[in-house]
């Protein structure tokens, strides 16, 4: 048997939901230097165009597209799009989130939990679907799902988020051992507390108390989160595929 390859995505495009900020912005900028190209998918369209034009400025091929997750027609738009303009989708990475408001279940109001759940969970199943049976039929690809540490452990006032969450993990399991046969991989990544506009958009004195939960004693860095994406997503972990990585400072143990 040969030795794992170099870090670095399979051939094509990676397609980056989320991809404009935070673990996504991350997630592109470490990816996107062994890519044959990569795509930015995001409802911030200056950001997004941001840094695209910062890659491209370094000579990497790198494409900003504006796409809401939720729409499945214009994730399918957005996948008609990209066979008539670029390579094959290599890689997908889901980042596209929210957090939601912080309430008990009880109080919940339908359409707040309904946002978060079509948006972390369905905007997954979205992307997947548009990308599994091109990968299914060239007999590679790998999906990686940021999923969270909310989807393994309950976290009080997030119901919705940790329903989506618990979700993207369980869609990742099933989808992985579906596609297995044909060479396609799917793995989730589970951040933990990671220094974001999410996290920075949280209600004053959360950081310092997750810090204070954390047993690393700090928040974690977005590049750190793309490190463990990008060994995922590589030749090294062709033999993973199903799991979950957590990515926490020790919170979950």
């Amino acid at each position: 048997m040969s030795p794992p390859g170099e870090p670095g995505p399979p051939p094509g495009t990676v397609l980056v939901s989320g991809g404009a900020s935070g673990i996504g912005a991350a997630c592109v900028r470490r990816l996107a230097p062994a890519a044959d190209a990569t795509v930015i998918a995001d409802t911030d369209r200056a950001r997004a165009r941001e840094l695209a034009a910062e890659l491209a400025a370094a000579g990497l091929r790198t494409t900003a597209l504006p796409l809401d997750v939720r729409d499945p027609d214009a994730v399918t738009a957005l996948y008609r799009l990209l066979a008539a303009t670029h390579p094959p989708v290599g890689t997908l990475v889901n980042c596209a989130g929210i957090s939601g408001p912080r309430r008990p279940v009880g109080q919940y109001d339908p359409e707040d939990f309904d946002a978060v759940v079509r948006t972390n969970l369905l905007g997954t199943f979205h992307m997947m679907r548009g990308a599994l049976p091109g990968m299914r039929t060239r007999g590679r690809g790998v999906v990686v799902n940021i999923a969270s540490v909310a989807g393994a452990r309950a976290v009080r006032g997030y119901g919705a988020y940790v329903a989506a969450k618990h979700g993207v993990i369980g869609l990742t399991r099933t989808a992985a051992r579906e596609y297995a046969e044909y060479g396609v991989r799917v793995v989730s990544v589970s951040p933990g507390h990671i220094a974001t506009p999410m996290l920075e958009a949280l209600p004053p004195g959360t950081t310092r108390r997750l810090t204070g939960e954390t047993p690393a004693g700090r928040l974690g860095h977005p590049g750190e989160v793309a490190e463990l994406v990008a060994f995922l997503s590589s030749e090294r972990a062709r033999y993973i595929t199903g799991s979950d990585h957590p990515v926490d400072g020790g919170w979950l143990g």
